[in-house]
């Protein structure tokens, strides 16, 4: 850990106990944030990415371990000083159809973070609002209607616009693109990623997807089973993973191609492109193609 780490978990545990069965959801994660990064967290249903993303907001609370935000242990502060701290971390939720209430107006449920944080006048709000949702893509007016109104990426982007209102320096995003259909992916990933520059946030993304945290992170931490198995640069992870499960993320990506003996495809090899490797895979009933960053998709 370093001393310029915006966020720290120290060796964080995390149980439930159900049906008399108890479930060590976390066990024992340790890892940093530093101002500015994009941390990816990665690894398949049941790893415990999301209890730990719940954790850094503050949703949640570990069973033992210390997080630490800007260098001071919240669990030593007093509760005003500690929901103050919280202030600076937001969280995107992964289904943009139900993180958003469907009785409140877009502008209502966004201005309320401004309010929780200290803005009192309404004429203020409203303005901030308006052009938080053209920050995010959206137009002024939109504030006025409904979640209903609007599709899933757009939705998504009004669940951007209220965790940017209380001015976080930290959001944690849980799998924010997984619910949206792949030409929409990109478009939020590249929002995200200008807002992170334009910003200095701190990001700590989690995901399934290899290809989405390679699009969006500068650091990797593999989660396997309450654990952090495998962490390092992004590019260091995918070129030369150490552990045999990051070994199995990525040999689990199927790729199109000729068929060798047993049935198995022989991956197929297409030219590099100058801003990224191209490649053709399956990726939820897709067929994807992805080059230089750019996605093309087909349903198959």
């Amino acid at each position: 850990m370093t001393s310029t780490a915006i966020l720290e978990v120290r060796d964080i545990r995390k149980t439930f106990t159900a049906s008399g069965r108890t479930v060590h959801a976390l066990n024992g994660v340790s890892l940093s944030l530093e101002k500015g990064e994009t941390l990816g967290i990665i690894g398949e249903s049941g790893s415990g990415k999301s209890t730990l993303g719940r954790i850094a907001v503050g949703l949640d609370t570990a069973t033992s371990g210390s997080l630490l935000v800007e260098g001071e242990r919240l669990d030593v502060l007093s509760p005003s000083l500690r929901r103050e701290k919280l202030r600076k971390c937001q969280m995107i939720f992964q289904d943009p159809y139900s993180s958003l209430n469907p009785r409140l107006t877009v502008g209502r449920q966004i201005g309320e973070g401004l309010f929780a944080s200290g803005v009192s006048d309404w004429r203020e709000i409203r303005g901030t609002v308006a052009d938080l949702l053209e920050r995010v893509g959206l137009k002024r007016e939109f504030a006025e209607r409904y979640p209903h109104e609007f599709s899933g990426g757009q939705r998504q982007r009004i669940a951007i616009a209220r965790a940017l209102a209380p001015g976080p320096e930290i959001v944690v995003a849980d799998e924010p693109v997984s619910a949206l259909d792949v030409s929409i992916q990109a478009q939020i990933l590249d929002l995200l990623a200008e807002i992170g520059r334009e910003s200095l946030l701190s990001y700590l993304f989690i995901s399934h997807d290899m290809a989405v945290v390679a699009r969006l992170c500068d650091r990797i931490a593999v989660m396997h089973r309450g654990r952090v198995v495998e962490s390092g640069p992004v590019a260091a992870v995918i070129e030369n993973p150490q552990h045999p499960y990051t070994r199995n993320l990525l040999d689990a990506v199927p790729r199109f191609g000729r068929r060798r003996a047993g049935g198995k495809p022989t991956p197929v090899e297409l030219p590099r492109h100058e801003d990224g490797d191209a490649f053709v895979a399956v990726s939820e009933g897709h067929l994807v193609l992805q080059a230089g960053g750019l996605r093309a998709a087909k349903t198959v």
